[in-house]
């Protein structure tokens, strides 16, 4: 159940026992007036009975205060959560574009992580930015295409290079 579908129902039960404790002590209030209590022997079972609402007061304070905090502060816990599985996610993306850098040489992974930086690069600015002639860049693009890591997409005079997964 969501933290704050339970925040509701405890806040609601929290009201209807404040009402039934404020009732029960108004009857106790009256009998304590009716019977003019000083040290008469009905006195000590009211005087009991107040003791236990006191308490009873103490328990609503509680599921009060813990309704107040799944109601209004749940959505923090929950930000919390969603951050921690992105920040796994994005830990598990690193360990696989890790793993995959291993297998390639020197250029290709150059191209990699360059096209990961700017995905959709076209091939003329990715040979600007990897330093690599037309025909070095053409030969990598070609055994990355090859291993199933990029795809090329005509754009104009050019090929904008992209990922097959994200990596």
């Amino acid at each position: 159940m969501n933290n704050k579908k339970i925040g509701v129902s405890l806040l609601v039960l929290s009201v209807i026992l404040l009402i039934i404790f404020v009732v029960i002590i108004r009857v106790l209030n009256q009998e304590i007036e009716a019977l003019g209590c000083f040290e008469r022997p009905g006195c000590q079972t009211i005087e009991t009975s107040l003791t236990i609402v006191h308490f009873a007061f103490g328990v609503f304070g509680f599921l009060f205060a813990l309704s107040f905090y799944l109601f209004f502060f749940s959505k923090g816990d929950e930000a919390i959560v969603q951050r921690l599985e992105n920040d796994s996610l994005r830990n598990l993306e690193k360990e696989k574009l890790s793993i995959l850098l291993k297998g390639l040489d020197e250029f290709e992974k150059e191209v990699i992580t360059a096209v990961r930086e700017q995905e959709g690069i076209t091939q003329n600015t990715l040979r600007l930015r990897v330093d690599m002639s037309k025909a070095k860049l053409s030969q990598v693009l070609g055994n990355l295409e090859k291993k199933g890591l990029i795809k090329r997409e005509k754009e104009r005079k050019t090929f904008a290079v992209y990922l097959r997964e994200k990596l």
